[in-house]
């Protein structure tokens, strides 16, 4: 038999004492896995098209609404679809969780147009996507959205709920959420509170149908909240290799810079669309949905939520109401800045634990029975 030997592991821990300080051993992991297994990600055609093609049948869009839906294939039975923000794309959004949720399942991402914008088109795509999975694949989704993308959510759901309808969930995330207009730009103030609604109110206030002075401004302001994270290189080359950096920024600015002056004006109108939380309070609307839900607010979600967030202080106090299956948590760090708005490129590691939790108590079915 031979003797039992140590020199594999000691070369491994000595691998890891060679690397630098500034990269923790789960991100030198993680990037490890990435050369192993890049991304995959390819666009999504439906196999289910019922609802959009009913949309765009009665002219209420036009197929340059569509949203792109990009899939990568995972190894579990419970898909993911992803509804990101304002910007960047949700693919960039979950740039650096897209390996946890691929152990869970498929991964779908829906990157919304950059020409135009269609609340009812985007809402019959997730309908369509939704039943995709139920009829084609027997699996039940967790919906995950960040932001804007929640109000996307609030608004699917409060469609289903006031049509008698009740979409198969596994479960639903909401990070940051904006479900109204009055989140980020106050009705009553003067002057907006957040760098974010300061970008948002000339579309508010816009009579004119002149976008070119809005979105060269909103491209700004955008650009500056990006850049003043990208600026912190410590904290990023911590999280991501150089090349991973590049593509990042890369997109993330082509993707400010692409969105055209009609695309913005459609994104803000459908924010401006969706019905604040407190306005449907009511048993005939609620709740939306009884599968297992996820609530996160930030640290310091006050740099870009106004103060007085109807969607905030309504989930806040009353979120049973909504998703009696739900709870809030208030993602904070210990060490470093304060947790920002849907940080989830630099803040990942705050945000994961609470998501990894709800993604593992869905797998032994404890949700339900905690709630």
């Amino acid at each position: 038999m031979p003797a039992l030997s140590f020199a594999p592991v000691l070369s491994f821990l000595a691998a890891f004492q060679r690397v630098s300080s500034g990269r923790p051993l789960r991100t030198l992991l993680r990037t490890t896995g990435e050369r192993w297994h890049p991304s995959h990600a390819r666009p999504h055609a439906p196999a289910v098209r019922t609802a959009q093609e009913r949309v765009l049948a009665a002219g209420a869009a036009g197929p340059h609404q569509l949203a792109a839906v990009w899939r990568e294939a995972g190894r579990g039975a419970v898909p993911t679809i992803v509804l990101g923000g304002f910007v960047p794309d949700s693919t960039e959004q979950v740039f650096l969780l897209r390996r946890f949720f691929l152990r869970s399942g498929d991964l779908y991402c829906l990157n919304y147009p950059r020409h135009g914008f269609s609340l009812d088109l985007l809402c019959a795509q997730l309908d369509d996507l939704v039943s995709e999975l139920a009829l084609h694949h027997r699996q039940v989704p967790v919906i995950f959205s960040v932001s804007f993308g929640s109000g996307l959510l609030l608004e699917w759901l409060g469609r289903a709920r006031r049509a008698g309808q009740n979409p198969a969930l596994a479960g639903v995330v909401l990070v940051s959420p904006v479900a109204c207009a009055a989140d980020l730009v106050s009705p009553t103030a003067a002057r907006p509170a957040t760098l974010l609604g300061r970008a948002l109110k000339p579309w508010f206030d816009s009579t004119t149908g002149d976008d070119e002075g809005p979105v060269v401004k909103s491209r700004t302001i955008f650009a500056r909240m990006f850049e003043a994270g990208a600026a912190n290189k410590a904290a990023l080359h911590a999280l991501m290799t150089p090349d991973e950096l590049r593509h990042l920024h890369g997109t993330v600015m082509a993707t400010i810079r692409g969105i055209t002056p009609a695309g913005a004006r459609e994104r803000v109108q459908a924010l401006r669309r969706l019905t604040a939380p407190p306005d449907y309070f009511s048993p005939a609307r609620l709740p939306l949905t009884e599968a297992p839900a996820l609530i996160l607010f930030a640290d310091k979600e006050e740099a870009v939520l106004d103060p007085g967030s109807p969607t905030r202080f309504t989930l806040e106090t009353a979120h049973r109401a909504y998703f009696p299956a739900g709870r809030v948590q208030r993602i904070a760090t210990p060490f470093g800045p304060p947790v920002q708005h849907a940080s989830l490129i630099f803040h990942v590691f705050d945000f994961l634990p609470a998501i990894s939790a709800f993604y593992q108590r869905l797998k032994t079915g404890k949700l339900k029975a905690a709630a």
